[in-house]
């Protein structure tokens, strides 16, 4: 969800005033060969002035200097802040960070299934520190909940994602970088807090060029490596240990320039190996689509130049032969900071497209624009093609109303609709799936980009934290449908979870019934405080829990997660 501080930073960088001779902080990773399960990372310090502020004596002044002017902005020139950016209010109850976690053996209840020995990582946000100013839930530093389960046991662990920003704050002991969703406040505030961004960036004690990001919206596995990720940043690349343990690798740059950043949610197709992403940006091109061998290569890039302004793109979707971009209401409008106000805004005028390229396409030639008016979305369910690739068929939470997206998502009813296309005649047939509010819809990974019968997802609540779960059969999807849910969970009163994953009972077997499997996720109790991690029967009418494993910390409400087997986790690069 990070749009808009990634194409802000690559424009906004102060990278043409970074003199040659200021020493920036230096962090480098090596990695032991003896052992793959034993794959350390070991961060090379200079001495603590050095690394934070070069070779001046005075960086402790300077650091101090900076940290007091961000307490004066907070305290003096901002107005009262706005519920979405108060962080007494956003960081309360579930949605408070918690500490890291090592690795650490839990309770099971029931039996957990053999095609789960593997990890299951949940991303989330969890600020290193907590803001003395405006703060936006999208605004946290990623922190990974991991449990990795072998042979019917399981250990838990949560690790911060050792990003350049996680490193440089740490070393400071407080934050640096601005707080892109929260920090629009009013207009002198706005100013003040990108004079003292500046001034730290032109005196060496952070180099934007490094990495602005986060990494705490998702997780992706693709060319034998993993990745945690977020829109204002390039991938990092993460590993677990034998012991449960999780590493940061580093920031990944095989995917783009140093100021460039990249989806964070790619797509994967199982079958080639292939992933397909994009970045997007605030200057024409406004999107960038590119592809990723299975080698892990990153293929040229097709820059969208018919995409007519900067669009809020998080998430997008591949089937068989094409790409889908939504181009919504939400966008990004730099000019409005000048007015000391969020550029992210909705133009409630503009009439909603989607654009569809060839997935394999080298030029944008080939992309047609379908208008679909009154479509919003932040994520895309699924897709895929019927009629021998002249209909393309999406399934995406329609986000309504729009207009309170940006700030009162808890006022947003997320209506599940199937969109057809005819790419013929380039007409659009629309039907809903369900009434229900719901969100963060997922299908077996094994059918990305293929017709599937299923999609799961998660019901009611709020932001990041839903009340249930359900299934929804597409096959019973018509005209005259109004509700296709065939399976439904509410957790306990007080409990709320997230997004599913799907796990396949047998991933290798070609036979295997699409729904065949598991969702896994974590859901939190905020009566007692306590976190667990479900496994839920898949076919069951009841979405019937068959293990539960109790945490020995709390998770927070987060984002997007991945189950890795234990196979693959041993062929991590």
């Amino acid at each position: 969800m990070d749009t808009l501080s990634s194409s802000f930073l690559q424009k906004c960088s102060l990278t043409p005033f970074l003199p040659l001779q200021f020493n920036t902080p230096i962090i480098t990773y090596a990695f032991s060969s003896s052992s793959t399960a034993r794959t350390q990372l070991h961060i090379t310090k200079q001495s603590k002035s050095r690394q934070i502020a070069g070779t001046k004596n005075h960086s402790y002044l300077l650091a101090n200097l900076f940290k007091s002017l961000d307490g004066f902005i907070c305290d003096f020139v901002d107005p009262p802040l706005r519920p979405p950016t108060d962080p007494k209010l956003v960081l309360s109850g579930n949605y408070a960070p918690v500490d890291e976690l090592p690795p650490t053996v839990c309770e099971v209840e029931g039996s957990l299934p053999p095609c789960l020995d593997g990890a299951y990582i949940r991303n989330g946000p969890n600020p290193q520190f907590i803001p003395r100013g405006p703060y936006h839930l999208f605004d946290g530093d990623g922190m990974l909940h991991s449990i990795r389960i072998s042979r019917g046991k399981a250990t838990f662990c949560s690790r911060f994602v050792k990003t350049y920003k996680y490193n440089v704050e740490r070393e400071f002991g407080s934050p640096v970088v601005i707080n892109y969703f929260s920090a629009y406040t009013s207009l002198l505030a706005t100013v003040a807090r990108y004079t003292v961004a500046f001034g730290r960036t032109l005196s060496g004690q952070y180099d934007v060029r490094r990495g602005t990001g986060n990494a705490n919206t998702s997780l992706a596995l693709f060319g034998g490596k993993l990745f945690a990720l977020c829109e204002s940043d390039l991938p990092y690349a993460i590993k677990l240990t034998s012991d449960g343990d999780i590493i940061t690798l580093g920031r990944d740059e095989s995917f783009g320039e140093p100021l460039m950043s990249m989806t964070a949610h790619p797509k994967v197709d199982k079958e080639t190996g292939e992933a397909f992403a994009f970045r997007p940006s605030i200057s024409r091109p406004f999107l960038t689509y590119f592809r990723i061998n299975a080698d892990g290569i990153k293929q040229p890039e097709v820059p969208i130049f018919s995409m007519a302004e900067a669009s809020l793109v998080h998430d997008f979707a591949i089937t068989e032969s094409y790409a889908i971009f939504p181009d919504t209401q939400m966008v990004i409008n730099p000019k409005e900071i000048l007015k000391g106000k969020p550029p992210l805004l909705v133009n409630a005028e503009k009439v909603t497209r989607l654009g569809i390229i060839p997935r394999n396409a080298e030029d944008e030639s080939g992309m047609m624009w379908i208008e679909v008016p009154g479509l919003n979305m932040l994520h895309i369910s699924h897709a895929w093609e019927e009629d021998g690739g002249d209909t393309v068929v999406m399934v995406v939470p329609n986000l309504l109303p729009v207009e309170h997206v940006l700030e009162h998502m808890d006022l947003v009813h997320s209506s599940m609709e199937r969109i057809e296309i005819n790419l013929k005649a380039k007409t659009v047939a629309r039907r809903p799936v369900s009434g229900r509010d719901l969100e963060f819809g997922v299908v077996n990974p094994a059918y990305v980009g293929k017709k599937t019968k299923y999609i799961y997802a998660a019901e009611g609540g709020r932001v990041s934290s839903r009340a249930g779960l359900v299934k929804i059969d597409l096959s019973l999807s018509t005209p005259n449908s109004d509700d296709c849910v065939v399976a439904n969970r509410l957790y306990d009163p007080g409990c709320y979870g997230g997004e599913p994953f799907f796990v396949a009972r047998e991933p290798d077997n070609p036979a295997a019934e699409e729904d065949d499997g598991y969702l896994v996720i974590y859901v939190h109790n905020e009566n007692t405080e306590e976190s667990k991690f479900l496994v839920m029967d898949a076919k069951s009418p009841i979405l019937e829990i068959v293990a539960s494993v109790k945490l020995p910390q709390r998770v927070p409400y987060g984002f997007h997660g991945l189950f890795v087997s234990e196979d693959d986790l041993q062929k991590l690069l």
